[in-house]
């Protein structure tokens, strides 16, 4: 990674700048965590892990005129995760992104390359930020600005293994293609979006042929803010085929905050995901968030739609919110209430109840300290679709250090 970020410096710094700007950040965010129950419930045999990862991200930006580049290299690692005089990294430099944008005109501009697409509260398409690697696509990306407030976003990506002569099948665990529309509406103190989304995941039939399932998503999503009171308000549907099966589901999702002072808000919300019954082998009606930032909803804990909990029994989140923040520092108490939506073989729906606390401080513009901790208290229920002890303590904590300066920065004119 160095000898890249060498050879990026004395191409960018002995290139002649006329009327460019050039920007280089760098990230470094190790995070201690300790897992005791985190994302499944431990049995009784099992011990909880505690690691430190690391991200390491360097970000390039450049503009001249109507062009914009954006280049963002990262290494994600576990400490002690290769010996010390290790000659190479197991996981190496991925590219974060790596996109050019140019803009046609102030009502109108195209973003090529590996980026970020992320949406609202970022329940559907998210950056996934949380996660040390985080999430971006290989995308077109079309915007079209025909009016102030107005904005519409036009998406399309067509991936492969690798270069081919011939087709071959895709194995990569990602969709296929994905086509979608995003239309946005502010007005005052509200704001209205719209997104229409066509995935298709190939799979493999019975006759070992491979064929394409095209999963639709479409909904709207409402921001609305007056005095003190503020909140959203998201609906959306699914429907299609996933792995040769109907897919009919549906979300619904309400979150509203109430200002007590110039620190202290409170807030209650709820979420509903639609789901299928616990040993059905017919249509699916499990609602999928697809690329959302999933880590920031339903529990930090991650029991459910991180990585698991797909085609599932679905999801009904009741949770309540304290927040307080006041100059550099901040802190959140969120409990939850899941309960499953579809049946769970006749047993009670109640699936358990997590409490979680996360606190912030910001030394620096460039230094902040995140810490957390939460507890699931798990019912039976719970352990059909985990398996493990729900009667043992099941917590998570964390300590996450983040630097996050700019290194250097240049502007010149003509």
């Amino acid at each position: 990674m160095l000898r890249t970020v060498q050879l990026l410096g004395f191409l960018l710094f002995t290139f002649p700048l006329f009327a460019q700007t050039f920007e280089t950040d760098l990230q470094i965010r190790p995070r201690f965590e300790y897992r005791n129950g985190y994302k499944t419930l431990l049995s009784e045999q099992q011990d909880g892990a505690e690691f430190i990862s690391q991200r390491s991200r360097i970000n390039f930006n450049f503009a001249h005129e109507a062009l914009e580049l954006k280049l963002s290299l990262q290494n994600v690692r576990v400490w002690g995760d290769v010996p010390t005089m290790r000659t190479a990294d197991n996981n190496g430099i991925a590219l974060f992104e790596a996109y050019g944008q140019y803009n046609l005109s102030p009502d109108f501009r195209f973003k090529l390359g590996r980026q970020v697409l992320s949406y609202d509260n970022q329940r559907i398409l998210g950056e996934v930020g949380w996660a040390q690697q985080a999430q971006s696509h290989d995308a077109a990306l079309f915007t079209w600005l025909p009016k102030e407030k107005h904005r519409l976003d036009v998406g399309i990506a067509v991936n492969a293994p690798a270069e081919t002569l011939f087709e071959v099948p895709y194995t990569v665990n990602s969709y296929k293609n994905m086509q979608f529309a995003w239309y946005h509406l502010d007005r005052q103190n509200v704001a209205f979006s719209f997104l229409v989304m066509n995935t298709g995941y190939e799979f493999t039939n019975g006759v070992d042929e491979q064929e394409i399932d095209y999963l639709q998503t479409y909904g709207a999503f409402h921001k609305f803010s007056k005095g003190s009171f503020s909140g959203d308000i998201a609906v959306y549907g699914q429907t299609g085929e996933r792995n040769d099966k109907t897919v009919s589901a549906w979300y619904g999702g309400l979150n509203l905050n109430y200002k007590l002072s110039g620190e202290w808000k409170i807030g209650a919300g709820t979420e509903y995901f639609s789901g299928t019954d616990l040993g059905s082998a017919g249509n699916i009606n499990s609602f999928t968030p697809l690329f959302g930032t999933n880590h920031a909803f339903n529990g930090l804990m991650d029991y459910f739609f991180v990585g698991n909990h797909q085609n599932s029994v679905g999801l009904l989140d009741i949770f309540g919110k304290l927040t307080y923040s006041k100059d550099k520092f901040n802190f959140m108490a969120t409990p939850h209430l899941f309960s499953a939506t579809a049946e769970l073989g006749g047993e009670d729906k109640y699936l358990g109840t997590e409490v979680d606390l996360a606190a912030g401080y910001k030394f620096s513009k460039d230094v902040a300290v995140n810490i957390g901790y939460s507890q699931m208290f798990g019912t039976d229920s719970l352990e059909i679709l985990k398996g493990g002890d729900s009667g043992r303590t099941q917590n998570w904590a964390y300590v996450m250090v983040n630097f996050n300066p700019t290194i250097f920065t240049s502007a010149k004119a003509d």
